[in-house]
C-alpha cells in the first residue's frame, strides 16, 4: 500500500510538471540599467496561470502576479533597481509548496543609453528585403512553414533575405545613403501574400527565410561599420492570424473582436472631426484592415505593455538608429503617446517617423509633437511621412502650368508647413513600397525625375529613397505592389542585368544612377542643406520655374527647378534678398558656373543647384 501511495504520489508530481511546462517568457531577455525601472514578463505554458513565480536575486523584486482568464497565461511585473548586476537570473514557479520549474532569464550589460537617432544630415534607403538580393537561397524554403518562394509569382515570395543586404552594404555605403530602412523582418508564417512582412506571426523572431535574429544583429554590426544606421519598420496596430497567441489569446479583449468581420472604413479624419460620430471612429480605430491581420487592443494594458516592450527590446537588441512605425493613426491615439514617450525615456535622442498616409498637412501634422490641436491631443512623435509634398510633387511636375497648377501647387504646399509644430524633421521621399515609383508616377520623363530628385534631396526633411528608384526601376501596370516590390537587377545568381555593378543597364539607367550617387555624394557634406533654413520665393504665372534657397550664416544654396523646353530666362531681381551680395553660382552636378547679376538663361527641363558665391 505504502509503495502505490508513492507511486502515485510520483505519477501526479510527473504530471503536475508536464502540464506546468512552460514554452514562451517574453521578452526573451532584458538589460540592467534601463530608464524605467519596471518589466512585465508575458509567461505562456499548458496550464501554468496558476504558478506562484519567485526570484532571488539581488536587485530585483516581484512587484505583482497578473492571472488573466486563460490558465495557461501568468504575467509578472518585476521591479529592477538602478544597480541591479547584469545576469541569469532564475525564476522559481511553485505549485503550493512544491518547485515544479525553473527558467533561466538574462539579464544583459546595457549598450546604448545615448543611441543617436538618424536625422537630416542622413538620406534613408528603403528595401523591401525579400526583393533586394538573395545572399541565402538556402533559407527559401523552411520546413514546417505555410508559404514557398516562387519568383514568378510577382506577390510570393522571391527569396530576398537579410544576407543579401549585408553583402552589398558596400554598394549601399558607396551610392552615399547613410541609414537603411528595412520593411518589416519579422516573422510572417503566413498561408500567402507573407514577403511583404506586415503580418507578424511573432514579435520576436526573424522570419526565418529572411535569416535569423543573429543574423539581423550582424547587418547592423555591420552597417554602423560603415556609417550606415539602422531603422526597423514596426507595425503595432495588427498582427498575422496566424500568430502563435491567436489560437490561445490571454484575454477575450486581447484584440478588436467584432460579432462578424468588420473591416477599418480608412477615415482618417475621424480622429479629428469635431463632428465625428462614434460609431465611426471605432471602425475606423477597431476594424481589421484585411480579414488576415487581427487589430490589435492597445487599451488593454497587457497587450500595451507587450508592444512597447518589444520595441525597446529591438532597439536595445540592434542597436537602431529608428523606427518607422506603421499605420500610425489607426491604434488607439492615447497609446501611441504613451508609445513614443516611453521610446524617448529610454532614448532621448532617438528618432520615430510615423506612416500617416493623408495628403492635407492639417491631418498628418495633428500627430506632431509639439502641436497644439483643437481636441487636446498631445503627441510625442517627432517626424512623420510627408506624404502632402510627395503628392503634391507629383502633380506639380506632371500638370499643366496654369493659375492653379503646375510648381505654383509645390510652392503652395510647403507655405502650409506652418501646420507643423517642426516641419524640418518631417521625411521626404519621392516614392515608397506602397506607390508606384517615381519614375513611373512622371511618365518615365527622365527630366522630371532628375527634379523630383533634386527636390526630395535638397528641400527641408530627412529624404529617403526607395531601393532601385536609383537606376530607374518602374511598374509598368500602376498600383500592382508586386511590380512596384520587383527585384533589384543583380540580386539573384543568374540575373542578366546587375544593378549593383551596372552591368546591362540601360545608358539612361546608368546616367540616373551616376546621377543619384554624385547628388548623394554632395549632399553628405552640405550642412546647408541638413540645418540651413528654407526661402521659397511664388512662381510666376505660368512660368513653369520653382526656385528656393537654403542657407545659414555662412553658405546659401540656391535651387531652381525649371519644367520649360527650349529657352527659358530668369530674370533675378525678385531674389535680390537672398542673392545680394552674390556674383555668381556654381552647379553641384554640371560644375558649370553662372553670372548671377542680371538674369540667367536655364537649360531645358534642367534643375540647378548653386552653390553661391
Amino acid at each position: 500500500m505504502k509503495n502505490k501511495l508513492l507511486l502515485f504520489l510520483l505519477l501526479l508530481t510527473t504530471t503536475l510538471f508536464a502540464q506546468s511546462k512552460i514554452d514562451r517568457i517574453e521578452p526573451p531577455n532584458w538589460w540592467a540599467g534601463m530608464e524605467n525601472e519596471n518589466l512585465q514578463l508575458l509567461i505562456h505554458g499548458d496550464n501554468i496561470g496558476h504558478l506562484r513565480p519567485a526570484i532571488a536575486y539581488k536587485g530585483i523584486a516581484i512587484a505583482q502576479v497578473i492571472r488573466v482568464e486563460n490558465p495557461n497565461y501568468v504575467f509578472v511585473d518585476l521591479r529592477l533597481d538602478a544597480g541591479v548586476k547584469a545576469g541569469n537570473v532564475s525564476i522559481d514557479f511553485y505549485d503550493g509548496t512544491s518547485k515544479v520549474e525553473t527558467q533561466s532569464y538574462p539579464l544583459l550589460a546595457r549598450g546604448g543609453k545615448g543611441r543617436k537617432g538618424f536625422d537630416n544630415s542622413d538620406v534613408l534607403y528603403l528595401i523591401t528585403p525579400d526583393r533586394f538580393a538573395n545572399g541565402e537561397p538556402g533559407n527559401d524554403n523552411i520546413d514546417g512553414m505555410r508559404e514557398t518562394a516562387d519568383r514568378k509569382n510577382k506577390g510570393g515570395r522571391h527569396g530576398g533575405d537579410i544576407q543579401g543586404i549585408i553583402d552589398n552594404l558596400d554598394y549601399i555605403a558607396e551610392m552615399g545613403f547613410t541609414a537603411i530602412w528595412l520593411n518589416p523582418v519579422l516573422e510572417n508564417d503566413m498561408e500567402e501574400y507573407s514577403y511583404h512582412g506586415y503580418s507578424t506571426t511573432d514579435y520576436y523572431k526573424v522570419d526565418a527565410r529572411f535569416g535569423t535574429n543573429e543574423q539581423y544583429q550582424e547587418l547592423s554590426q555591420k552597417a554602423e561599420a560603415k556609417g550606415i544606421k539602422l531603422i526597423m519598420d514596426m507595425i503595432v496596430n495588427h498582427c498575422g492570424s496566424f500568430h502563435w497567441w491567436m489560437d490561445d489569446k490571454p484575454t477575450s479583449d486581447w484584440i478588436n473582436e467584432w460579432s462578424e468581420y468588420t473591416g477599418t472604413n480608412h477615415r482618417k479624419v475621424t480622429i479629428q472631426d469635431p463632428y465625428a460620430s462614434q460609431h465611426d471612429l471605432k471602425i475606423f480605430t477597431d476594424g481589421w484592415f484585411v480579414p488576415t491581420m487581427p487589430d490589435l487592443n492597445q487599451r488593454n494594458p497587457l497587450m500595451a505593455n507587450y508592444l512597447t516592450q518589444n520595441a525597446i527590446w529591438w532597439i536595445e537588441y540592434l542597436g537602431l538608429a529608428g523606427i518607422r512605425m506603421d499605420t500610425y493613426p489607426y491604434p488607439d491615439m492615447d497609446y501611441m503617446t504613451e508609445w513614443t514617450a516611453r521610446v524617448a525615456e529610454e532614448y532621448p535622442d532617438f528618432n520615430v517617423v510615423g506612416e500617416e498616409w493623408f495628403g492635407d498637412p492639417a491631418i498628418v501634422s495633428y500627430w506632431q509633437e509639439g502641436k497644439t490641436n483643437p481636441n487636446g491631443y498631445t503627441s510625442s512623435l517627432k517626424s512623420l511621412m510627408d506624404f502632402p509634398v510627395q503628392e503634391t510633387m507629383v502633380k506639380a511636375l506632371t500638370s499643366e502650368e496654369s493659375w492653379g497648377t503646375g510648381v505654383i501647387q509645390l510652392y503652395e504646399m510647403i507655405a502650409k508647413d506652418f501646420l507643423y509644430a517642426d516641419p524640418s524633421v518631417l521625411v521626404t521621399f519621392p516614392d515608397n513600397h506602397d506607390m508606384s515609383r517615381i519614375f513611373t508616377q512622371v511618365n518615365e520623363d527622365y527630366d522630371l525625375y532628375r527634379q523630383a530628385m533634386i527636390f526630395t534631396l535638397t528641400t527641408r526633411g530627412t529624404p529617403q529613397i526607395y531601393y532601385g528608384t536609383e537606376i530607374l526601376m518602374k511598374n509598368p501596370e500602376s498600383g500592382d505592389h508586386g511590380l512596384i516590390r520587383s527585384d533589384f537587377p543583380g540580386g539573384w545568381q543568374g540575373d542578366k542585368i546587375n544593378g549593383f555593378t551596372g552591368n546591362g543597364l540601360t545608358e539612361q539607367e546608368k546616367a540616373a544612377k551616376t546621377f543619384t550617387k554624385k547628388l548623394l555624394d554632395w549632399r553628405k557634406t552640405a550642412d546647408v542643406i541638413h540645418n540651413g533654413k528654407l526661402m521659397h520665393f511664388a512662381p510666376q504665372m505660368r512660368s513653369g520655374v520653382y526656385v528656393y534657397f537654403r542657407y545659414d550664416e555662412e553658405n546659401k544654396v540656391m535651387v531652381i527647378l525649371n519644367k520649360n523646353k527650349g529657352k527659358t530666362t530668369l530674370e533675378l531681381a525678385q531674389y535680390a534678398e537672398m542673392l545680394e551680395g552674390v556674383s555668381a553660382g556654381k552647379d553641384v552636378l554640371s560644375g558649370k558656373s553662372y553670372d548671377l547679376k542680371n538674369a540667367i538663361d536655364l537649360p531645358s527641363r534642367e534643375a540647378l543647384i548653386l552653390e553661391l558665391k
